[in-house]
């Protein structure tokens, strides 16, 4: 435990000395990735039969989260991969070693059915481009869903020669991210390289491979957008100790008014890291128990994970508008997580639209639990 926390801490602070360097290139520097890779956190969520830690979201959220408070694109990426090695639960042995051959091997991509595949019985020829592709330049392996002739619905693995690397990576935040397009084109992808969506039984029977896989991938999104705005708080609270704000005689830590605002934003941070960790930590005991994940816990874990962006939004924007004109500028790390932020809610596991899916449920209404 004591070196995984040491690797832990290089990589988090790594991930905070190159993160200009990341924003500039729109991807994670080399020295970066190799932190990450280091430290275990490309592959959080491989089961443990499979070669991986054996540990379970509890501890990718709180690994995800402090990688962001150095870089949030070091921890969306982190979260990505880890989330994309749980499928190995649904890979044989032997596919699943040659997908992870060497340690920490990093995956990603996008579980969007955006591609097209024709069976010919043993497998698949795919052709389909997916947006968001974060983190795919350095991964060994990518995903990319997709609609097959036969009627089923697949997510896909390719080795990275297959797929194409489209640059459309121009954001406002998580510049880091490299989340580019990815395309393949008439790729063969053999059948025990797919995997079906709910349907495809585990090979492994390990607690995380009966946790449902898009719940992580929102965990790991909502773990970063905290880690952002715990370093954003932190930035306020090292640069409220010297600034005196314009025509004032008093610095910012002394002000009335940023006290009780800071003192808002952290309660509210505070709150959304602990919704989060006790509605997962409760639905994580129910899968180590063998009694399964019910729709319940996975509606709570969604919810408590948009909440999470939400108030990490807010406390982001508390802490910009607290430090003043200084955060304007490009150079200022509070205005890396103000674009990082916002970026955090964009993504459709956490997105506010999703408020309305789980409040169907929570109302009593018509409601489709496949996509939580």
């Amino acid at each position: 435990m004591g070196e995984a926390m040491t690797l832990l801490t290089i990589a988090t602070q790594t991930a905070s000395d190159h993160a200009d360097e990341a924003d500039q290139l729109r991807r994670l520097p080399e020295v970066t990735v190799a932190a990450l890779a280091e430290a275990g956190l490309l592959t959080i969520c491989l089961p443990a039969a499979y070669g991986g830690p054996g540990t379970g979201p509890l501890a990718m959220i709180d690994a995800v989260l402090q990688v962001a408070t150095g870089d949030g694109a070091a921890g969306w990426c982190a979260g990505i991969a880890s989330t994309t090695s749980s499928l190995a639960a649904f890979l044989s042995r032997e596919v699943a070693q040659t997908i992870f051959s060497t340690p920490n091997t990093a995956t990603g991509g996008v579980f969007a059915p955006n591609g097209r595949g024709v069976s010919d019985g043993a497998g698949y020829r795919v052709t389909g481009r997916w947006q968001w592709g974060s983190g795919t330049q350095h991964c060994e392996w990518i995903v990319g869903g997709a609609m097959c002739d036969d009627g089923t619905q697949r997510v896909c693995f390719f080795p990275k020669a297959d797929v194409e690397l489209i640059d459309t990576w121009h954001s406002v935040g998580m510049r880091g991210t490299g989340s580019l397009d990815i395309a393949v084109t008439d790729v063969y992808v053999p059948k025990e390289y797919t995997l079906q969506p709910g349907v495809t039984k585990v090979f492994v029977d390990e607690p995380l491979a009966h946790f449902p896989n898009f719940t992580l991938l929102a965990l790991g999104i909502a773990a970063t957008g905290l880690g952002v705005a715990r370093r954003a708080l932190d930035e306020l609270v090292e640069l409220a100790s010297g600034k005196k704000p314009q025509f004032s005689s008093r610095t910012l830590a002394q002000s009335g008014f940023a006290q009780t605002e800071f003192a808002r934003a952290e309660a509210r941070w505070r709150a959304a890291r602990t919704l989060l960790r006790a509605e997962v930590g409760e639905a994580w005991k129910s899968a180590v128990d063998g009694d399964g994940v019910t729709v319940e816990q996975r509606v709570a874990m969604r919810l408590a994970a948009a909440h999470a962006a939400g108030e990490s939004i807010a406390a982001v924007d508390t802490a910009w508008t607290l430090a003043g004109g200084s955060a304007v500028y490009e150079t200022s790390v509070l205005g890396r997580c103000l674009r990082d932020a916002h970026v955090v809610t964009q993504h459709i596991m956490v997105a506010p639209k999703l408020n309305e899916t789980l409040g169907k449920f929570l109302l009593g209404a018509d409601f489709d639990a496949n996509m939580i």
